[in-house]
């Protein structure tokens, strides 16, 4: 086994690091309600966790937040798309046999504090990378859209031979194209050994794109004097959930610890998490008691007891229908304030990005994954608000 272990979750790395400014933040977005029958960019991230790889992992966590940003500014026909995410790592050797060392983290899910949450539990081990077999398992196994307008891309990344183990990847590769699911393959190592090992073969014959990246490079963190303000108001914003029914308590944790998360890796992980809050993706009518009046009609009058808040308990229809009114005006002022400091952060971003390019820190894979991505939506009619 090589030396060098490398995982898909680089992909966020890079995929963040590189990209230079391909939308501003819409400070009108919070006004929007996604609708459930929009379309959808659904990604599937296959990583290897065979090896040493915690600091990578560790950087990888601190970048998800900024790949719900990007894309969130994608559009179809002026409509922002349902975003869904799943994960699977590979590799491990405590993972089943029977699996190929396969394991489902995440399913397709909108739930972006559970895909947070996972991401944090990652750790490494060492193993067996069938490529073949994870891609299998993920093509099989999740709920890919079949409208051919929506967005749907695996990326896979690792240094091993691309088709090692007993499921043939270019068998897996007519389904994804059956499917109309775009392979991306991502080897760490020299972009000529990418080619001898097969991980080019495998986008190639996945219609995807094939990439290398130096596994050394440092990851460039932008911090901007938005940031403080950014976070203040997100810790605002916090105080408008209102956890309901069964999953309201552990929901609202989750939410909290999540924060905390972030902020342990970086302050600009932190502020992309608090960027992506005051989105449209992020909806949590299952368990926040405000998004499920506001997206789901839910009506509060009619709810027991039992399942309100505490702050909502023993309350008169009026005085509910009011707590919520204005819990709901002041989320949305939150929500609007974030964006527009949003707009300037990145205007900030943009120049000192420009600043390093022109020192050679540019990160060209990173670039050329972003471009990738706006690529194969465009040729679906997709842009860039």
């Amino acid at each position: 086994m090589s030396r060098i272990k490398i995982t898909a979750v680089v992909l966020f790395v890079s995929f963040l690091t590189g990209i230079e400014s391909i939308a501003q933040v819409d400070p009108n977005r919070v006004t929007m309600v996604i609708p459930a029958n929009a379309n959808k960019i659904q990604m599937a991230i296959l990583f290897d966790a065979s090896g040493s790889m915690d600091g990578l992992i560790d950087q990888a966590k601190a970048k998800i937040w900024g790949i719900v940003n990007k894309l969130g500014t994608l559009r179809y026909q002026r409509q922002a798309p349902i975003i869904e995410i799943a994960v699977y790592d590979y590799g491990r050797d405590d993972i089943e046999a029977s699996d190929n060392y396969v394991r489902l983290l995440v399913p397709l899910t909108t739930d972006l504090d559970l895909i947070s949450q996972k991401l944090f539990s990652i750790t490494t081990n060492g193993g067996s990378e069938y490529c073949g077999a994870v891609m299998d398992k993920s093509i099989k196994e999740l709920k890919w859209s079949s409208s051919p307008n929506d967005l749907k891309m695996i990326f896979i990344a690792g240094n091993e031979p691309f088709n090692q183990g007993s499921i043939d990847y270019k068998q897996i590769c007519k389904l994804a194209q059956a499917k109309n699911i775009f392979i991306n393959t991502i080897f760490c190592g020299p972009y000529q050994e990418g080619i001898t090992q097969f991980w080019y073969d495998g986008a190639k014959c996945g219609n995807g794109d094939y990439f290398n990246i130096d596994i050394n490079n440092a990851i460039k963190h932008y911090d901007t004097p938005y940031d403080a303000r950014i976070n203040v108001l997100n810790d605002s914003l916090n105080k408008t959930y209102y956890g309901y029914g069964r999953l309201g308590i552990e929901k609202k944790a989750m939410q909290t610890n999540e924060d905390s998360n972030a902020g342990s890796v970086s302050q600009e992980s932190r502020t992309e998490r608090s960027m992506a809050k005051s989105s449209a993706n992020y909806s949590n009518a299952s368990w926040d008691l405000l998004d499920a009046v506001k997206l789901e009609g839910k009506d509060i009058t009619t709810m027991k007891e039992e399942e309100l808040p505490a702050e909502f308990k023993g309350k008169t229809t009026e005085e509910k229908t009011a707590m919520v009114g204005a819990k709901q005006a002041n989320r949305e002022a939150y929500q609007k304030e974030i964006g527009a400091l949003g707009i300037q952060r990145q205007a900030f971003i943009d120049e000192a990005i420009k600043k390093d390019s022109a020192n050679g820190k540019e990160d060209d894979f990173g670039t050329s994954v972003a471009k990738s991505i706006l690529l194969k939506a465009k040729s679906l009619g997709y842009d860039v608000q």
